[in-house]
């Protein structure tokens, strides 16, 4: 398990992890890119390395 944080300082909100994530953890909540459920997570990084901000963090539990 994962837990995914989201930096919103540096997030632009574009929405390119939602396309990426294989998994669909990410989902998109009233103008704003969130984490849902990371249980199905399989670590492999996509939304980190398709975000340009590097507002994203994975941190194995």
């Amino acid at each position: 398990m994962y837990v995914i944080t989201i930096d919103e300082a540096k997030c632009t909100q574009c929405g390119e992890c939602i396309k990426m994530c294989p998994c669909e953890v990410y989902k998109l909540e009233n103008g704003k890119v969130t984490v849902g459920s990371t249980d199905d997570c399989s670590n492999c990084q996509s939304c980190q390395s398709v975000c340009a901000p590097a507002a994203i963090t994975l941190v194995e539990m």
